[in-house]
């Protein structure tokens, strides 16, 4: 259900509700309410969700990124310190 679908069930639900007799209405206005609160909360903490798992992911990039830095340089220093190891041998 989307939320103009949602918005638009309540409403209806709300008109519904004020065409009852009186002593029907104020436990199913309270109920109707009390939906609306939580469907406003769940969609808060949707969004919260999101940019919790937005923020994971480029923490992820960043350590991924650092991970095959760190595994260049490395290399790069394993094959400096066998070329300075050749090179000290030759001398003896």
């Amino acid at each position: 259900m989307t939320e103009n679908e949602f918005q638009s069930r309540l409403a209806t639900l709300l008109g519904q509700i004020d065409s009852l007799p009186e002593g029907q209405r104020p436990k199913l206005a309270k109920l109707a309410a009390e939906t609306q609160g939580r469907h406003d909360r769940m969609k808060k903490t949707v969004a919260e969700l999101q940019d919790s798992l937005d923020h994971l992911r480029l923490s992820v990039k960043y350590l991924v990124f650092d991970l095959e830095a760190t595994r260049r340089e490395n290399k790069y220093l394993r094959n400096m310190l066998e070329t300075d190891s050749g090179n000290n041998e030759g001398a003896d």
